[in-house]
């Protein structure tokens, strides 16, 4: 019998061949001993012997035996380490031996090549021909639908990380929840599982920049290629929320459709177009919507917190008291709101976000800081000294301050997330953006040239906002009004109750009904 791994093998014991009835099985030291004590039927053979031989006749047991020598002796050589040096003396050419040892060096060489590949079938690169790591990349082009990972183009407008599709499997459709914010600036998606109680896994995103509010503080209207440029992403995302099996949904459409004269008529415009039913909420949702989605960056610690969003056409500013009894839900806490009638592309077109000057951008921070006069909220603006207090920005401008101030290549979403700036490393950077033209700003991977005129407005926004409430130090939250939706709706449904994600995750295909 003809084995691929060790040669030549007889297809009968040697009992069996003689007539008599077959040996019981001996261990393979035993049998080793056995064949040497035969004497020359199991000595190699040498070129004197094996002329003598020619002539005669080779019977099968003889073969089996020239076999078994030949694999005993290799045997004893792995076992031992030994090389060419132990190797014994040559077999002849074309013997069943020299055959049969042939065939079984060429299965370890077979064996051998197998174990240097890997699972796809390309041969694994040794230490000394790794690639060179270019950088992290998490960030989707303009047009993106964020898959696993989503590639960055260098520019601001973003695509959101997904965790889910391709590192642990399709998610479970019935528990999807989905949220679209539709701004001044942004359009975006994002689709969400919950997993643990307070968290959530994201399924799908998707992020464009529309600028909606284009023209909007001039003309009191929604221009029509804004609106266009809007139904557009909005097919996107229409596109997104069909292929999925959504549970529970809000899509909420925020400043620019609030202040337009033709904000409702767009709306009906998108749902002919689109099929998407958007909401138009009020500021103070606004204002509680970040909040809830930020709630799981402030600690134990702080006891009081100031949380802004600055936006494309309006800036929500909370100030939350965290007393002894915490609640789950951050936005309880909040005792004091307001939301400033200006945002990054308003305050840009009335000042030039283009060419900005040290005159203009003082000009911005003037008037941003004469609507705060009007905010009263009294026994809740000296906290600069206190080791509780913090500030937290959730928008555009404090991610990119971030990403410059990490001198990121591209920018990336878990370095930025979460950061804390010093009031110095803040100063700074606007004092960096401050000194940069517009084509060093657009350069800038983290800014790139959609958000270029758009960056100091922000910085003029947040420096008002630091003047009002001055702190320490300043968290970064790359999080906003669609994570404060997916929070909410989760906590209404109770898909985080004690007990429930555990049956949830070991019976993913059952309905709670029937998880017993």
């Amino acid at each position: 019998m003809n084995d691929p791994d060790h040669g030549l093998r007889p297809s009968v014991s040697g009992g069996q061949a003689t007539g008599g009835q077959a040996k019981p099985k001996r261990s393979r030291r035993r049998k080793g001993k056995a064949k040497r004590a035969q004497g020359p039927s199991s000595a190699p053979l040498s070129p004197a012997n094996s002329s003598s031989r020619s002539g005669l006749e080779t019977s099968p047991q003889s073969v089996a035996s020239d076999g078994d020598a030949v694999r005993k002796r290799k045997r004893r050589r792995r076992g031992k380490g030994g090389g060419q040096a132990n190797r014994p003396s040559q077999i002849e050419a074309g013997s069943p031996a020299k055959a049969a040892q042939e065939q079984s060096g060429q299965g370890r060489a077979n064996r051998k090549a197998h174990q240097q590949r890997s699972l796809q079938g390309r041969p694994l690169r040794g230490p000394e021909s790794s690639p060179e790591v270019v950088g992290p990349s998490l960030k989707a082009a303009p047009s993106s639908t964020a898959p696993l990972v989503a590639l960055s183009t260098g520019g601001r407008n973003r695509g959101e990380p997904s965790t889910v599709s391709g590192q642990r499997g399709e998610a479970n459709d019935t528990s999807l929840y989905a949220a679209l914010d539709l701004g001044t600036n942004n359009c975006r998606l994002l689709i969400a599982q919950p997993t643990r109680p307070g968290q959530f896994r994201v399924v799908d995103a998707f992020s464009r920049i529309v600028r909606l509010g284009e023209g909007l503080a001039a003309s009191g209207r929604l221009s029509d290629g804004a609106m266009d440029r809007s139904i557009e992403a909005l097919k996107v995302c229409a596109a997104k929320l069909r292929s999925r099996n959504i549970r529970r949904s809000r899509l909420i459409a925020t400043e620019a459709c609030r202040r337009a004269e033709n904000g409702e008529e767009f709306l009906a415009r998108v749902r002919s177009e689109t099929g998407l039913e958007l909401e138009i909420i009020n500021r103070e949702t606004e204002a509680r919507l970040a909040v809830s989605g930020c709630s799981s960056l402030v600690g134990r610690e702080a006891k009081s917190v100031v949380l802004f969003d600055i936006g494309g056409g309006s800036s929500e500013i909370a100030v939350i008291r965290i007393g002894e009894n915490r609640s789950s839900r951050l936005a309880n806490h909040i005792t004091h709101w307001t939301s400033l009638p200006v945002g990054v592309v308003t305050l840009s077109e009335r000042h030039g976000g283009r060419d900005v000057t040290p005159e203009s951008f003082a000009a911005m921070v003037r008037e941003v800081e004469a609507m705060l006069v009007d905010f009263d909220c009294a026994g809740h603006g000296d906290h600069g000294a206190s080791d509780d207090f913090h500030l937290i920005g959730t928008s555009g401008t404090v991610t990119t301050l971030a990403g410059v101030h990490l001198d990121l290549p591209r920018y990336d979403r878990r370095q930025v997330d979460g950061v804390w700036l010093s009031d110095a490393e803040v100063s700074a950077m606007q004092a960096r953006l401050l000194s940069w033209d517009f084509s060093a700003r657009a350069a800038n991977p983290c800014i790139g040239p959609d958000r270029a005129d758009l960056v100091l407005a922000g910085c003029a926004i947040l420096e008002a906002i630091r003047n009002r409430w001055p702190s320490t130090r300043m968290r970064v939250a790359d999080r906003g009004l669609r994570e404060g939706l997916l929070t909410d709706m989760m906590a209404d449904d109770g898909v985080w109750r004690r007990g429930r994600h555990r049956r949830q995750h070991r019976y993913p295909g059952r309905s709670e009904g029937q998880q017993k």
